[in-house]
């Protein structure tokens, strides 16, 4: 008598195979999840970056400190950013913007902003000081 079927281990075996696949999918989702959340603090420090030189000629300086992120930018009379984008992984972590320069926060006619990158191999990261949890960080200065 002929029986026709998949024995246990012919099962066994397609179980497993589907799972490694799974495995690999997933684990090329995160890692794709994490270059677009990159992406998007590059995009956001640079439109920062737009708005501090629009600020710098109407001012003739930049601003000692910015509102909140996620709040409106504006003064009296101008709107700079409509809301201060915030980090995807805000509240716990946020970029960082400095007046001047790190060795010297008095100057006002230049800027540092920071952003923490996920991806520690990015092209454009840079080593990190301690407040960014991967060590490697986006960095605009004019």
């Amino acid at each position: 008598m002929n029986k026709v079927g998949f024995t246990l281990i012919e099962m066994l075996v397609v179980i497993s195979i589907i799972g490694i696949l799974a495995t690999l999918v997933t684990a090329n989702l995160n890692s794709a999840r994490s270059r677009a959340r990159d992406t998007q603090r590059k995009s956001d420090i640079k439109n920062i970056a737009t708005a501090l030189r629009v600020y710098y000629n109407d001012k003739n300086r930049y601003p000692a400190t910015l509102p909140s992120w996620g709040e409106q930018w504006s003064d009296s009379s101008t709107v700079y950013m409509p809301t201060l984008p915030r980090d995807p992984f805000s509240p716990t972590q946020d970029y960082r913007y400095i007046m001047g320069t790190i060795s010297d926060s008095t100057d006002t006619d230049s800027f540092t902003l920071q952003a923490c990158l996920e991806n520690k191999s990015d092209a454009n990261g840079i080593p990190a000081e301690s407040w960014c949890p991967t060590g490697t960080m986006f960095q605009i200065t004019p």
